[in-house]
């Protein structure tokens, strides 16, 4: 069932994502060579307490998982994709690192992600950041009313095509409001004018995932949970929380 918001229930869901944006700020202050994934997690964790916000994602437990999620962040590195558990691993000079975060403020959720290189990066690297960003810009130019799903899905593939990346398909964005993951399913990509028609008040998550060298090909780690690319290549991913309006497409995780 896909749930339209008020624009009292956007502007409470705006506070949450403001909650995201200010602990990804802070996981982003805290990465540098040498510290602990875990430690992110510690920077994460602290801002929620002080916002008086929860996380989604401590605790979490799809069909998928062996185990519930054990931390607020995903902390995926190099050629993880998304879902990464942070541990004791100690970030390394040119690690590329992806961060995704979500926050409930007063019953409603918000959502988001980063990707960003430790130390000195590779221009490989910073491409595969900077494209990832574009794809993401395009979807949220697509969340407009009148739209629908697929011209979303379209736009963020044309990108990631175009400069021959692989892209993760099985999977994408998703509706959020009361809960961290609600209807409808946002592939990152499709074909135009298919699917769920936007209108204002819609909430989505719209998250592209890149990979270098052009290959889709994954696997899940032995934790059951970090979905890792293939081949060895690295990812990105970068997400946020977009409100579709009249006015067109608000960014509700922003700072």
């Amino acid at each position: 069932m896909v749930e339209i918001k008020t624009d009292g229930e956007l502007e409470a869901m705006r506070e949450a994502g403001r909650v995201v944006a200010h602990a990804l700020a802070a996981v982003r202050e805290a990465a540098d060579v040498g510290v602990a994934l875990n430690a992110l997690d510690e920077a994460a964790r602290d801002v929620l307490k002080r916002a008086g916000a929860t996380s989604p994602f401590l605790g979490y437990r799809p069909s998928f998982a062996p185990v519930p999620f054990p931390a607020v962040i995903c902390a995926s590195v190099n050629d993880a994709i998304v879902h990464g558990i942070p541990d004791g691993y100690r970030l390394r000079d040119g690690d590329l690192v992806s961060i995704d975060c979500g926050a409930v403020l007063d019953g409603w959720a918000g959502d988001a992600a980063v990707s960003f290189v430790v130390g000195t990066a590779e221009p490989a690297d910073e491409a595969l950041i900077a494209t990832t960003r574009r794809a993401l810009e395009a979807g949220i130019a697509a969340a407009v009313p009148g739209n629908r799903i697929g011209d979303i899905s379209h736009a963020i593939g044309t990108v990631a095509r175009g400069a021959r990346y692989g892209m993760v398909t099985d999977f994408g964005g998703h509706g959020i409001g009361r809960r961290m993951h609600e209807d409808p399913h946002v592939p990152n990509q499709g074909l135009p004018g298919r699917g769920l028609r936007l209108r204002h008040g819609l909430v989505l998550a719209i998250e592209p995932m890149l990979i270098a060298g052009g290959n889709d090909e994954c696997r899940v780690a032995p934790d059951g949970w970090t979905l890792c690319t293939a081949t060895g290549a690295r990812a990105a991913h970068i997400e946020h929380t977009v409100a579709i309006t009249d006015d067109g497409p608000r960014i509700l995780t922003l700072p």
